[in-house]
């Protein structure tokens, strides 16, 4: 199966992304903002960092790009999209996702491992996790403040579209504590936390068995190929 990995200018963690994929026993498609082929690939991550310096919104540029026309359209068609960090910001201003991030609450950048509960497994980027679930997954934002209307938010909670929740601490002000969210279909997926840094002993987050053994965030990818392999 193969997964692409899009670089917009500015993305830091295309890499990161591009090994967790590998690690979940995806080959790996490289995918250049410019470029509006995606070459077949069965699954898309959207990675994050800075697109285009966060200049405008963020993602606002990045939603503009030659490949999130290709992306887009295969979205709506059914193709797994997973947005990370930036990532989802794109996906929202995509508009494959409602609502919208603002600056954290607090004014600052944070920087921790975070504690989710998963609230939706019937994703393609969820499926290995159980409801209720909690894991930690790092998180690293400036703009991680989700907010939507409250209609949007009624219609969010009432459709079992929240896929994931922050526990003990909202680290940014989201509403409703929402860290993550999925489409109507289930093939898209986007949250704030990055799964990429918490799939390999020795570099995760600390757990109560050992420090940096956390792994939470692999099961996002070999979700993903679970599905892909029962389509």
């Amino acid at each position: 199966m193969k997964i692409g990995v899009v670089t917009f200018p500015g993305t830091l963690d295309d890499r990161d992304a591009a090994r967790a994929a590998r690690l979940a026993g995806a080959e790996v498609v490289s995918l250049w903002h410019a470029d509006t082929n995606l070459h077949k690939v069965d699954a898309v991550v959207l990675p994050g960092g800075f697109s285009y310096g966060d200049y405008l919104r963020c993602g606002a540029i990045a939603a503009q790009a030659p490949v999130m026309e290709s992306i887009i359209k295969a979205a709506n068609g059914g193709l797994p999209v997973l947005g990370i960090c930036n990532g989802f910001q794109v996906l929202v201003e995509s508009h494959l996702l409602p609502g919208g991030l603002i600056r954290n609450e607090h004014q600052n950048f944070i920087c921790r491992d975070q504690k989710l509960r998963v609230e939706n497994v019937d994703t393609a980027w969820t499926n290995e996790f159980e409801l209720g679930q909690e894991i930690t997954i790092p998180l690293k934002n400036g703009e991680g403040g989700y907010i939507a209307t409250q209609e949007t938010l009624k219609q969010l909670e009432g459709d079992g579209l929240i896929a994931f929740r922050y526990l003990e601490l909202n680290p940014n002000g989201s509403m409703n504590d929402i860290a993550g969210l999925r489409n109507a279909r289930g093939n898209v997926v986007g949250l704030m936390p990055h799964p990429e840094h918490a799939v390999e002993p020795g570099f995760g987050p600390d757990t109560a068995t050992a420090m940096r053994s956390g792994v939470d965030g692999l099961k996002f990818f070999t979700s993903v190929m679970k599905a892909l392999v029962n389509a």
